[in-house]
């Protein structure tokens, strides 16, 4: 994981495609969302929001 995130920072960074960024780290997040709240008594809420 930790080898596909430096690779992903280094083209990014490369490739001047900062702007990336924002849209990886909003991506990270919900799906660390979804994956926290899969079992729990939220999930039929947070689906509701996708």
């Amino acid at each position: 994981m930790l080898h596909v995130m430096r690779e992903l920072w280094a083209f990014m960074r490369e490739r001047k495609k900062l702007w990336l960024l924002p849209i990886v780290v909003v991506l990270v997040l919900s799906g660390a969302l979804l994956v926290a709240v899969q079992g729990s008594a939220l999930a039929p809420f947070i689906y509701t929001i996708f």
